[in-house]
């Protein structure tokens, strides 16, 4: 498994992201439902994913870049099927996605 610090710099660059992202939909009109509750739950994951890595339980934390992953990609799906959401938003939720992708196969 990588070093927990290097998880922790990673995951702060995607908590910064779920943030990016909250921003850029509440600024916005015509949000999916769909792309709403899966920002909510990534907001919730994020915050089980830092106690998992204040833990340093190792699958705990695996358990949660997995779950945050799953969730961005449901994320990615609403925003792919919807022509309201400006490309801030959308480069945003590409990156998260892209981001904990990346975390979640040098986990495993």
């Amino acid at each position: 498994m990588m070093q927990t610090n290097e998880i922790q710099k990673r995951f702060s660059t995607i908590e910064t992201s779920v943030q990016q992202i909250k921003q850029a939909i509440q600024s916005q009109k015509n949000i999916p439902q769909d792309l709403k509750e899966c920002v909510q739950q990534l907001d919730q994951q994020t915050g089980q994913a830092k106690q998992a890595l204040q833990s340093k339980d190792e699958n705990r934390i695996v358990q949660c870049v997995d779950d945050l992953e799953q969730t961005s990609d449901r994320a990615k799906q609403s925003i792919s099927q919807s022509q309201d959401v400006d490309d801030n938003l959308r480069q945003a939720v590409i990156q998260a996605h892209s981001e904990l992708s990346s975390l979640k196969h040098q986990l495993h």
